[in-house]
């Protein structure tokens, strides 16, 4: 070994050698993954030696040494958006750590750590800085009088140098050791001052004491050590550079970034920080699926994915459109694979995993960018947006945070959250209707397409399919050969009338009959163009290779399809309407109504509803025919479609042209307007930020809600004793009468509470009152309080009414005070306070008028009491 290390290997050996010559233990770095299930990944040094330090299991050893491999990029521990900016950000990293468990403390501690730094390293003595907590002074004596650090190099900090496990538990102040970069990288002053200049090379944890649930420390009966040596900061020390990315470790890896992206390295500033996190993110994805991890949307799974896919999304915008992470993946395992031998034993399954997450990830990064850049040039990213942008185009929301953040925009998240909701509930629904069974996996779906091919679908031109095969038959995630009677499956046909839940359609219903007959409830993918009709055998049983024919329910289609097109409809009456920048954010189209969400900023009127309603049903009574065509995408572009939301678009789409809507659609439509019957919109209203929902019904279902409406207003006109058209006058007319009666009522209410209140003044003791009056409401109550006071001589004084409501479920009390005992500081809430908690209930702050109350009627007496002691120290 050279007399003093320089590469990272070297710098590894040397702290190994350093602390297992004084009696420490040599422990391999753990995994990524930690045992503690708190912790997603393994985020410091301590977490493997987690059970020891708490006393859950004894250490084999008393002092330990070791070099641990660290993730943060998830929870609390998310800096991703640092990571290539700063020295101190990293999502992958080295801890070097010394511990001990119960046997040495402080000073042999700082000692060892004197003595690595200056005897081993190197390092300079002036250009470490020390800080110790603002209670230890033991560790500053130490520090100053054993090893010599001048008192204008030890500073001390509070909370920064104070570590805790959790509220309760070890804990103990701290001793940080800093690496001085020099003037150009700030202003002198040490580590106190927050400057980047100083950079936390080493953290000695002095663990002493043990923390109560009151905030009380107990001292341990056995103190113990903690350290932490961040390797990529001691490396940025030992090898003399400004920079942690001018690294060793990180340059081999920034070279293998500006090779698979064509991007020099130290010409563009942003340039250099896109490649910086590739070599960072490498590092992190390669150790990650080397410990074992698969990228997923759950929990770890989902940090690695986000990982590879925001290394994958930077290298696109260096221009790379080929695959990056097989190089990058390489590279670190050339860089650390002498150190970490496993890296390079699993590197062609890492390399695998990895590339393969890419390539999915790649066949939507190029549109969602596209469509996201088409948002952000317009403004902030709604809920529908990145909706639309996750659920159709599988982009994932937290890189539409991330580039909208980029560009200085916001997102919707509570709208996109909604939007979400909805999404599983529905899913969670159609589980529960059919039998809360659980989908076949996905391979088995693969080897069903690779045997039989993908379901050909012949619904469009028939709603009967005579001769189709039973391919196969799921059974509880499992193919079965043949299913009895009573058994609930799912069949899949070599071709079908029955369409599948896509594009905002719900799902077919319908039956099949051959040797069994079997009852379709409903329709879904098990992967693109492949059917899954949703089954209960009814009698017979049902076999693979049967023959079946396949029926739908023909009427429940037709509404379907009407309720489909009646959707575009709308669309283009609402565009028409409200503006081209109405767009869809989602729709549910069934056989009972239809459901349309769109991006708009405001409530639609009733009177552009009926606009809306009216400019629909004028293109449907047309009769136009309706055409459905399949065409290539750069052909419907240019007939002027528009993409239609919940739908994934190929090479070649199908477009419908139904009067003046022409749009990208899947589904299944009339082929005529006449067909679609009567389109009545049943409600308007918000369901985030700027996405609006209308709900509507069509046809049979349209006329049935006209004619009980009509059949309600015809009730109403004969009670009323006028026609349907004399209604909204009578209507009015009635109105007016309440309003003037109305009006009377409260006048003689007001004269009869003036009675009241005079013969209630005359209860006062003084200037004060306190009474009990049941009856009325609580403004009743607050009326009467207030005529009370007015009664009392001059206006003057406290008046506090305490009673049963007019309900008789409720107590409630009013408090006046008038404005010059308010002046003298009384105060209308403070008094009345008791008396509302008597009563189970609270008031107002207001100090010359409050009401109040609550449930508890029997605390009435109470409340009496109390309100009459608060209000009898102003008597005068």
């Amino acid at each position: 070994m050279p007399e003093t290390p320089r590469t990272a290997d070297e710098l590894r050996r040397a702290w190994h050698e350093f602390f297992s010559t004084r009696g420490h233990a040599v422990v391999p770095s753990a995994s990524t993954i930690p045992i503690d299930k708190s912790l997603l990944f393994t985020v410091a040094g301590m977490v493997p030696f987690k059970s020891y330090f708490v006393g859950e299991e004894t250490a084999p050893y008393s002092r330990a040494s070791s070099i641990q491999k660290c993730v943060r990029a998830g929870g609390k521990h998310n800096d991703l958006e640092e990571i290539g900016r700063t020295n101190r950000h990293f999502s992958f990293f080295e801890m070097m750590g010394n511990f001990r468990f119960g046997d040495y403390f402080k000073r042999d501690a700082i000692r060892w750590a004197w003595e690595f730094y200056t005897e081993v390293l190197k390092f300079p003595a002036e250009r470490l800085w020390v800080t110790v907590h603002v209670s230890d002074d033991e560790a500053s004596d130490i520090w100053h009088t054993e090893i010599g650090v001048p008192l204008e190099r030890i500073q001390r900090l509070d909370e920064d140098n104070f570590w805790k496990m959790g509220d309760t538990g070890p804990c103990g102040p701290c001793s940080e050791i800093f690496w001085d970069l020099g003037p150009s990288y700030g202003i002198e002053g040490g580590p106190a001052t927050g400057a980047d200049r100083y950079v936390e090379v080493w953290n000695l944890v002095f663990m002493q004491f043990d923390q109560q649930a009151d905030g009380t420390k107990v001292p341990l009966p056995k103190p113990s050590i903690d350290t932490g040596a961040g390797l990529e900061r001691n490396l940025l020390a030992l090898q003399g550079v400004e920079s942690v990315w001018d690294l060793d470790i990180f340059q081999a890896l920034i070279a293998a970034a500006a090779k698979v992206t064509g991007i020099a390295y130290g010409v563009n500033d942003e340039h250099d920080v896109y490649l910086r996190i590739l070599a960072d993110h490498a590092r992190m994805m390669t150790f990650v699926v080397s410990d074992g991890v698969m990228p997923s949307n759950q929990e770890r799974g989902y940090v690695l994915r986000r990982i590879i896919r925001r290394a994958v999304r930077h290298a696109y915008q260096l221009g790379a459109r080929d695959q990056i992470t097989p190089s990058l993946v390489a590279a670190v395992c050339a860089t650390m694979g002498v150190s970490y031998p496993k890296l390079l034993a699993d590197q062609a399954l890492i390399t695998k995993i990895i590339s393969h997450e890419e390539a999915s990830f790649r066949a939507t990064l190029a549109r969602g960018t596209e469509l996201l850049d088409e948002v952000l040039t317009k403004g902030d990213v709604s809920g529908a947006d990145a909706f639309f942008l996750h659920d159709t185009l599988g982009f994932p929301v937290d890189l539409t945070k991330e580039i909208a953040a980029e560009r200085g925009r916001d997102i919707d998240v509570a709208g996109y959250e909604t939007l979400m909701f909805e999404q599983r509930d529905r899913a969670r629904q159609a589980a529960k209707e059919a039998g809360g069974k659980a989908n076949a996996p996905i391979e088995l779906f693969r080897e069903v397409i690779a045997v039989d091919g993908l379901t050909t679908f012949t619904g469009r031109d028939e709603y009967l399919t005579e001769g189709a095969r039973v391919v196969a038959i799921i059974e509880n995630s499992e193919r079965v050969a043949r299913a009895e009677t009573g058994r609930v499956v799912d069949v899949i046909l070599d071709r079908t009338p029955f369409y599948a839940e896509s594009g905002g359609q719900v799902g077919d219903a319908g039956e099949l009959v051959g040797p069994a007959v079997v009852t379709v409830t409903d329709t879904q993918l098990g992967l693109p163009g492949l059917t899954l009709h949703r089954c209960t055998v009814n009698e017979g049983s049902l076999a693979e290779g049967d023959i079946v024919d396949a029926r739908i329910d023909g009427v429940r289609r037709d509404r379907i399809r009407r309720n489909h097109t009646a959707t575009h409809i709308l669309h283009w009456a609402l565009r028409e309407t409200l503006g081209d920048h109405v767009k869809q954010a989602g729709s549910h189209v069934s056989a009972e109504r239809l459901r349309f969400d769109f991006s708009h900023f405001e409530s639609v009127g009733v009177d552009e509803l009926a606009v809306i309603e009216a400019m629909a049903n004028s293109v449907v009574i047309t009769g136009g025919s309706v055409t459905h065509d399949e065409m290539t995408k750069a052909e419907a572009e240019a007939r002027g479609a528009i993409a239609f939301f919940g739908d994934k678009y190929g090479d070649v789409v199908r477009v419908l042209e139904a009067g003046p809507s022409t749009e990208f659609c899947g589904g299944t439509h009339v082929s005529n307007l006449g067909f679609i019957g009567p389109i009545k919109i049943l409600s308007e209203g918000s369901i985030g930020s700027n996405v609006r929902r209308i709900e509507a019904l069509t046809g049979d279902a349209a006329l049935a809600h006209i004619a009980a409406e009509e059949a309600q207003l015809r009730r109403v006109s004969a009670q009323l004793k006028a026609s349907p058209i004399e209604l909204e006058d009578r209507v009015g007319k009635l109105l007016a009468q309440v309003k003037a009666l109305e009006q009377e009522l409260a006048a003689l209410r007001t004269k009869a509470a003036q009675s009241v209140a005079v013969e209630l003044a005359q209860h006062a003791v003084g200037s004060v009152l306190v009474l009990r009056h049941d009856g009325g409401t609580p403004d009743d109550l607050r009326q009467m309080a207030q005529s009370t006071l007015r009664a009392m001589p001059n206006g003057s004084g406290i008046v506090a009414l305490i009673g049963i409501g007019g309900d008789g479920a409720k107590a409630a009390l009013a408090v006046a005070v008038s404005k010059d005992f308010v002046a003298l500081g009384a105060s209308a809430a403070e008094i009345a306070a008791p008396g509302a908690k008597a009563l189970g209930g609270g008031t107002a702050k207001s100090p010359d008028l409050v009401v109040g109350g609550g449930p508890n009627i029997s605390g009435i007496d109470e409340a009496l009491r109390v309100v009459g002691e608060g209000a009898q120290r102003w008597r005068q």
